[in-house]
């Protein structure tokens, strides 16, 4: 796998892609924070880009199949370069509104590029190398969120917003043009008598889930992660306000960045003991565990311990869950499968971001904690406990 150019292409165009997303991140933070006061209307602005995200995943699933894909990628590319005039715009005549702009903008080219990346990776690297190439990937990102959000913080005291920017865009145009360097079979569907299939959108991806029992599963169990994730960031706010110490935010954001790589690194030799399909049950149960540990998140080493628990589990997760999709769906669904996947994913966010901060608001951390771990243990007990589909998936696994 490493003597596949193509791979080197995709993780140094993840790396430096990631450096600028995060760059990106740290200015809107800061762009928002001198300009809109309320944090409502923050919550707002962020909503509209991901809205928009949302409301094209369908066209973007289509033509991820249809299109060469390789051509998405380089389309999706441009326009996250062209995206950041609208922050310079912004930055100009501080004005919000530009922002909105950027921020629809952005999120449109991430809702092609992102599954379109997905789809690719099966075409450039062997099933077998398939769990090991997500592990990657996803660790790469990882590496190139913890850059950039410490370059984005040091950059900030030294120099002005549009640097930022510039640095960001210049990110995206080196992740363009190396999308140029990549060399793989590309044929897209051609519409003949399953233009029909071809045009039916997410309906056809319904009816592969309801066809293979594991990517059904391997679905829903994504809102275990999410449950944790969507309110990351909240949490950790609300653990340093508990704790009465500023420096546990960064020390919780390390451990679960260095937990998660880990996680990453060693799933490639627990699957050569056990199936895929055990393991998300297994990484599963880990997060759950996470986070119902954090009951005790007063205790300063123990909320060091379940965020470490978390980034094991979610790091070993999400590249197992990447490969399901990869291996049991065919190829020429992938586009709309991943499209799908990626809407399912911010629509459930959302949801649990608005759910984090009404329940940190009313009934504390310590108890909200308790409701979401019971609700990812139901749900896990519900999955594990349909004879039928758990038949299917050990004779799935036997035969793969």
């Amino acid at each position: 796998m490493w003597k596949n150019k193509n791979v080197w292409i995709i993780l140094m165009g993840e790396f430096i892609a990631g450096i600028g997303l995060w760059l990106g991140i740290i200015g809107n933070l800061e762009f928002m924070q001198r300009h809109i006061p309320s944090d409502f209307k923050k919550s707002l602005i962020m909503f509209a880009g991901l809205l928009a995200g949302v409301m094209v995943g369908p066209l973007a699933g289509r033509l991820i199949d249809q299109a060469s894909k390789k051509k998405i990628l380089l389309y999706a590319g441009f326009g996250r370069v062209v995206s950041v005039v609208f922050m310079f715009l912004a930055l100009h005549f501080d004005n919000v509104w530009y922002m909105v702009f950027f921020m629809v903008a952005i999120q449109i080219s991430a809702a092609f590029y992102f599954p379109a990346l997905q789809a690719v990776i099966p075409l450039v690297v062997r099933d077998q190398d398939l769990l090991q190439m997500n592990g990657m990937h996803m660790n790469v990102a990882t590496i190139a969120r913890i850059a950039g959000t410490s370059i984005g913080g040091v950059l900030l005291v030294v120099l002005s917003l549009e640097y930022m920017y510039g640095f960001s865009m210049l990110a995206y145009a080196l992740l363009f043009a190396s999308t140029y360097l990549l060399e793989f079979q590309d044929t897209p569907v051609q519409p003949s008598k399953n233009a029909t299939n071809q045009k039916a959108g997410f309906t056809e991806v319904f009816r592969i889930l309801k066809e293979v029992p594991v990517a059904f599963n391997t679905l829903v169990l994504n809102i275990i992660p999410l449950l944790f994730i969507g309110g990351f960031n909240l949490m950790v706010i609300n653990i340093s306000e508990m704790q009465k110490d500023p420096a546990i935010k960064g020390l919780l954001y390390t451990v679960e960045g260095v937990a998660f790589m880990l996680g990453a690194f060693f799933v490639k030799y627990a699957s050569k003991r056990t199936s895929p399909q055990r393991l998300m049950y297994t990484y599963s149960f880990i997060i759950a565990f996470a986070h119902l540990s954090l009951f005790f998140s007063n205790i300063k080493w123990m909320s060091l311990v379940s965020f470490t628990i978390f980034g094991l589990g979610v790091g070993g997760f999400f590249p197992v869950a990447s490969t399901v999709f990869q291996t049991k769906i065919a190829k020429t669904y992938h586009g709309r499968l991943f499209s799908f996947r990626n809407m399912f994913e911010r629509v459930m966010f959302q949801v649990v971001l608005l759910a984090t901060g009404l329940f940190l608001d009313t009934i504390g951390l310590q108890y909200m904690v308790l409701i979401f771990g019971l609700v990812s243990l139901l749900i896990l007990f519900l999955l594990l406990s349909r004879p039928k589909a758990m038949s299917l998936e050990t004779k799935e696994s036997q035969s793969s």
